[in-house]
């Protein structure tokens, strides 16, 4: 006699439930641009979504409690000159939101409590320095300050937003990069390449330590690193079937599980939830969210349930455990776009008899603040996220503002040269406004002034130069005027010689006719007294 025994798991029962129209966001007119992106960032204070946008690229930022129909003409974050591609909250600030754009500028932006009563157009930061659009974005989860940023000129570059400088540069990618994930201290970096490629570096360096094949298929491919240091995959087969895979960082080449799972061409996201260890797939175009587990016993990864929607999604957004609601034993709540304009909130859900506080539900989970700073990761230490209890619920901390030391003078867009490896330094950002309200950080050093003295000598110079063109033309035109009034003389001149001439030719002949009438009758009287 033979039975099947059921793996024993907490999740096994996890569910989905979608909440009502009224308590979901409407009227979002979403970006409707073909990049492989989310288009969807949250937290616990705000919801970030790439919307379309005349004359440029702009986002729309909403509190949590602004739910119902959206105004139209709803204020935006809209600085950029081309479609926004990617957005990412800070982890370690709530207020603050990187994106990058198809105008090859990354900003940072601090959005005040309560969010936005006009459209904002004037960043913190300006990291300038990709050559071509900007598609990815990416936090480091434990340093403070540090950003990546990935363009489709094949170049990583990892930032100090607090000063505007460039850490690292990696410019080994043959092409496009299409994703990439520190692991949970931040001291690797893996990425999946349009060369069909996964790579792992050392962050600090960009010194390549190991590639492999990731998926033969020709689409999009992503890689995460989840907590324990196993990498999970999705991709496409030849036959491009959508699959993913699960391998160890010692041999890429090897996956630990590799698992077809449709034949949808839509690029699948897989979202990690690091205290739960559950992975959620969510395909874009697809109208289904699936989920699985991942634990040290084989097949590894375990399949528990899909949650099916009518409507088929444009993107997502996964709240961090610290916006979830314990006392309903939510472990996951999504942010689904629709491409009819609704935001769609699902609850994914625990089903527990007891009210009390679920420990086993709930571990440590990441904290809001940074374990180190900027400075101290570049010098080689790392360390852990911080992490805090939910046992009584969280509350969001205060508005923090972006810290910003230095105005470095921009640098030409790709200075700094290709072949460099790792920049240290790189002054390659334009800080426009300092986070505490409108006033310039302006921090330069003696170099400076004189690079801006020079810059004002060569202005004086062009203008100069163009104001003796200007004269000189103005010499030409006011010849050539003078030259135009003389000859329109000399023409009423001659006109009026030849009008005088012809009046003294008619007067004389006038007077020859008189003379010779008087004189035939006086030859007819000669002739009568003859």
């Amino acid at each position: 006699m033979s039975f099947r025994v059921v793996r024993s798991s907490k999740f096994r029962h996890v569910y989905g439930q979608s909440l009502k129209r009224e308590q979901c966001y409407d009227n979002i007119r979403v970006s409707k641009s073909s990049w492989d992106s989310t288009f969807c960032a949250v937290n616990p204070k705000f919801l970030a979504i790439i919307v379309e946008s005349a004359g440029g690229g702009a986002f729309i930022v909403l509190p949590h409690n602004k739910v119902g129909r959206i105004a139209a003409d709803h204020p935006l974050v809209g600085g950029h000159k081309g479609p926004v591609l990617d957005i990412a909250w800070c982890p370690h600030n709530d207020n603050v939101i990187a994106s990058g754009s198809e105008d090859c500028v990354v900003k940072v932006w601090q959005i005040p409590d309560g969010g936005l009563s006009r459209t904002l157009t004037e960043p913190v930061v300006d990291l300038v320095f990709h050559q071509r659009r900007v598609g990815l974005v990416l936090w480091h989860p434990s340093a403070l300050n540090v950003l990546l940023t990935a363009g489709s000129d094949n170049q990583v570059v990892i930032w100090n937003v607090g000063t505007g400088e460039i850490l690292v540069h990696i410019n080994s990618h043959p092409d496009i990069v299409y994703s990439a994930c520190f692991n949970w201290d931040g001291s690797k970096l893996v990425t999946t390449c349009k060369d069909k490629k996964i790579r792992i570096y050392d962050p600090r360096t960009a010194e390549l330590e190991s590639e492999a094949m990731c998926h033969e298929g020709s689409k999009a491919t992503r890689a995460i690193f989840l907590r324990h240091g196993l990498i999970f995959t999705t991709g496409f087969n030849r036959s491009s079937e959508r699959q993913y895979s699960l391998r160890a960082p010692d041999a890429l080449n090897e996956p630990i599980v590799m698992v077809e799972l449709d034949t949808s061409n839509g690029v699948m996201f897989p979202l990690y939830d690091a205290d739960t260890n559950l992975i959620y797939l969510c395909g874009k175009g697809d109208s289904v969210i699936r989920y699985f587990e991942v634990t040290p016993e084989p097949p590894f990864v375990h399949y528990i349930n899909t949650f099916q929607t009518p409507d088929p999604q444009r993107g997502i957004g996964l709240m961090p455990k610290r916006g979830c609601d314990v006392t309903t034993c939510e472990i996951a709540k999504f942010y689904r776009l629709n491409n009819n304009g609704l935001c769609q909130v699902i609850s994914m859900t625990v089903p527990r008899k007891s009210d009390l506080f679920q420990e086993d539900l709930y571990p440590d989970t990441l904290a809001e603040d940074a374990a180190i700073t900027a400075e101290e990761w570049v010098e080689g230490k790392d360390a852990d996220p911080l992490t805090f209890s939910l046992k009584g619920g969280y509350v969001s901390s205060a508005n923090k503002t972006l810290g910003v030391k230095k105005n470095p003078l921009s640098i030409p867009r790709g200075a700094g040269g290709a072949g460099s490896s790792s920049g240290g330094n790189h002054a390659s950002a334009n800080n426009n406004e300092s986070s505490d309200g409108g006033a310039p950080a302006a921090v330069f050093s003696e170099k400076d002034h004189r690079n801006i003295l020079d810059e004002i000598r060569k202005l004086k110079a062009i203008i100069v130069k163009q104001e003796n063109r200007i004269r000189a033309l103005e010499a030409k035109v006011s010849a050539s005027n003078g030259d135009e009034t003389d000859a329109r003389n000399s023409n009423k001149n001659g006109s009026g010689g030849q009008t005088a001439a012809g009046s003294d030719s008619h007067a004389s002949e006038s007077a020859n006719d008189r003379a010779s009438t008087s004189t035939a009758p006086a030859a007819d009287n000669a002739h009568d007294d003859d």
